[in-house]
């Protein structure tokens, strides 16, 4: 039987580099992100794959989603925090309904899903969590909200794994860097470029490169790993 995988935002970006990766590692993957019809599209590429729709901004809504899973599929063996949003202004053009949205669904949506996911992995004493921040956790002009949550990100990553160390479930942050996703792609050339100029191995980066250390770190090779912080960005933090 194929443990189990739920990552939230798969729909694509990284979040299906992820569920790339983890799929073709053995893992059954539960794909969960908000559009339906291109989750499914995600989903039938993917050997032994599910889907689920959902908004991690939604306590009800996960602790549903997260039943289902455990009910139906088998006990989720490895969660995976990816699902986010960026909505960019500079402090003095901010409104509230912008801080709220990206701290909902990149913050409190991260909590959500560990706060369903924990009380069956400490009744087994098993787990992995790999939470997904950003290399903008260090702080990003325009991006405020971003920053703030993928900072508390980090924060809760390391409390989480100070709790639950004992019992044998790991967590673990990973800082993307510039990657190649379809968010990236509508970027000005000039701005790209500028990007790039602070990367010195001198490429963008692939959601399968992030994928790959999710994969690390969700399986029994880093069993002794956690409370960590891994940059995956070509050296741009250094």
């Amino acid at each position: 039987m194929r443990s189990v995988a739920m990552v939230t935002g798969a729909q694509r970006g990284i979040g299906f580099g992820i569920s790339q990766v983890l799929a073709h590692r053995g893992f059954s993957v539960v794909l969960c992100d908000l559009d339906k019809s291109a989750l499914e599209e995600a989903g039938q590429t993917l050997p032994d794959s599910h889907t689920e729709v959902l908004d991690v901004a939604d306590f009800a809504a996960v602790q549903v989603v997260v039943e289902r899973i455990e009910k139906t599929w088998g006990p989720i063996a490895v969660l995976v925090n990816n699902a986010g949003i960026n909505r960019d202004h500079m402090i003095h053009k901010m409104n509230e309904e912008d801080w709220d949205a990206v701290v909902a669904v990149n913050l409190k949506g991260q909590f959500n899903c560990m706060r369903q996911v924990i009380p069956y992995m400490r009744a087994r004493q098993a787990g992995r969590i790999i939470n997904i921040s950003s290399a903008s956790w260090l702080g990003n002009v325009g991006q405020a909200n971003y920053a703030a949550a993928k900072a508390g990100v980090i924060g809760l990553t390391k409390t989480a794994a100070r709790e639950l160390a004992r019992l044998h479930i790991t967590v673990n942050a990973i800082c993307p860097g510039f990657i190649d996703t379809p968010m990236t792609r509508r970027m000005p050339p000039d701005a790209f470029e500028a990007m790039m100029e602070k990367i010195p191995m001198g490429r963008i980066g692939t959601p399968e490169d992030v994928g790959r250390v999710v994969a690390f770190l969700a399986s029994e090779d880093a069993a002794y790993v956690t409370g960590e912080v891994i940059n995956v960005g070509g050296g741009m933090v250094l």
